[in-house]
């Protein structure tokens, strides 16, 4: 078959890329073509992102393309964080940026909660309470009295907003919609009921399609400013995560976790799991590119150690990602154990002394250096994992052989052994771009030149090389894991 150029958007709360992808029908290649910083703005107290310089941003990962002397584009795709949008008004014009949901706080769900409670809504939607779903976001701006959601007649999830912007196409990719807390999995469609219950504009809510499907080309006026050609434009699994789990080349019974910003640890089902016990774990059933469903669990992730970094970096400390490891693996092990996901960890700014104060309240040797809160994180986050898994074999009831881990948080060789001696479970990492290989393999599958996920995966395996850890569990580990299960009480 011909060649085809690809070229994936992959934005992530941090930073964003634009990668080309050139596959052959047997093999994927790979090239960073554009990188970009991404953070979130605040502005007389609320959080935006800047919406102008994503869409710019945008333009010149297609510039790079062009300017690469790569031919024509054939397709391209964007994949982002999930539960942020954008409202536009009745001539399609931007109303606003669109907030970030860092501004998200927990009297957000209690104002839901009272009109519908949190465990009608988890029947109705099968997705973890957080107080940054789409729904408490929307909520919020009603009860304010906003003038921009009164005014609007699309709402649009972020990576959706943008394809917008670049084809003039309106419509809402499944599983990205079903981080919104505003899906009903056993309709198949918007949860209706609640959008009503809640009062919010029916009209606001678009089609819904699903990732390996064609959405129209690039404007004519774009491809004019830029000088490319009129590519086709996919929806892909939208939800970066969904794009990730969709390139693991994992086979048996595994676990998979999606590491960056946030750990995302879950399985695949064809069907959502609503039980009690699911909603209990604060898991959610977040939609695959094949239209079933991930039951997951939204871990802190390395935004912890981002946010640390970011204070060290103001005290004049320049660590770099390696040195930062360096420094962890020569600290004690096992010292002092937080919870992640503890709630004061969610906001930014100063993790670092967060952290010492938790270690602190709870008894324990209080981290001081920068190798003594980096293992605490890590060792941390390895064993909420193990937390996360054996949730999901109560779950599932059937043990999980393996993790197979993807996503930038692979690079760090040190957290990946740390989870498999956690979990005494073998862990496979890779590959560190999953999330652009689902988007750029969808696009292929939109195209009709892959089938379907199993040929997707097929791709994977005959692309990327692989890296397994054997898990080394002692009883100190056992130990650690009893101490996070009594601070998480």
């Amino acid at each position: 078959m011909k060649k085809l150029n690809l070229l994936a958007f992959d934005l992530g709360a941090s930073n964003g890329r634009a990668i080309l992808g050139q596959f052959d029908g047997d093999k994927l290649e790979m090239k960073e073509l554009h990188r970009f910083e991404n953070h979130y703005i605040e502005m007389n107290g609320v959080f935006y992102w800047d919406l102008p310089y994503l869409y710019n941003q945008l333009k010149q990962g297609l510039l790079a393309f062009k300017n690469g002397g790569y031919g024509d584009l054939d397709c391209c795709g964007i994949d982002t964080w999930g539960v942020d949008y954008g409202l536009l008004d009745r001539n399609g014009h931007l109303l606003g940026n669109p907030r970030s949901y860092r501004m998200s706080v927990d009297e957000d769900m209690s104002r839901v909660w009272e009109t519908v409670p949190h465990k009608t809504l988890f029947e109705r939607t099968g997705i973890a309470t957080m107080n940054f779903n789409t729904v408490y976001q929307l909520y919020r701006r009603k009860a304010e009295g906003d003038v921009a959601l009164e005014n609007a007649e699309t709402m649009l999830l972020l990576p959706d907003l943008l394809g917008y912007f670049l084809t003039g196409e309106k419509k809402s990719e499944y599983t990205n919609v079903t981080t919104s807390m505003l899906y009903n999995p056993t309709a198949r469609d918007w949860d209706w009921e609640t959008i009503r219950e809640l009062g919010l504009p029916e009209k606001i809510f678009t089609e819904i399609d699903r990732a390996g499907q064609l959405r129209g080309k690039l404007r004519p006026e774009l491809c004019e400013e830029l000088g490319v050609n009129a590519a086709n434009f996919a929806a892909v699994g939208t939800h970066d995560t969904a794009s990730a789990v969709a390139a693991i080349p994992g086979s048996g019974s595994f676990a998979f976790c999606s590491s960056g910003t946030w750990s995302l640890f879950g399985v695949e089902t064809d069907k959502p799991i609503l039980t009690p016990e699911v909603r209990d774990s604060n898991f959610s059933n977040e939609g695959t590119i094949q239209g079933g469903f991930r039951p997951l669990k939204n871990i802190m992730g390395l935004w912890l150690i981002q946010e640390c970094r970011r204070d060290w970096i103001k005290q004049g400390k320049n660590y770099s990602w390696n040195e930062i490891v360096i420094e962890a693996q020569k600290a004690e092990p096992l010292r002092s154990i937080i919870d992640p996901d503890y709630g004061e960890f969610f906001a930014g700014g100063d993790m670092e002394k967060k952290i010492q104060a938790f270690c602190e309240r709870s008894g324990q040797p209080v981290p001081t250096t920068v190798g003594q809160v980096a293992r605490c994180i890590y060792e941390s986050l390895a064993l909420k994992y193990r937390w996360a898994l054996e949730r999901l074999e109560e779950i599932k009831g059937a043990r999980i052989d393996t993790l197979n881990i993807v996503g930038g948080g692979i690079q760090n060789k040190l957290l990946n052994q740390m989870a498999a001696d956690s979990l005494d479970r073998p862990v496979i990492t890779g590959p560190v771009e999953g999330a652009a290989i689902g988007n750029l393999l969808a696009q292929a599958m939109a195209l009709g030149a892959v089938k379907d996920v199993a040929d997707l995966r097929r791709v994977v395996r005959n692309s990327e090389d692989v890296h397994e850890y054997a898990p080394n569990h002692t009883p100190a580990w056992e130990a650690a894991y009893q101490k996070l299960l009594s601070l998480m009480k």
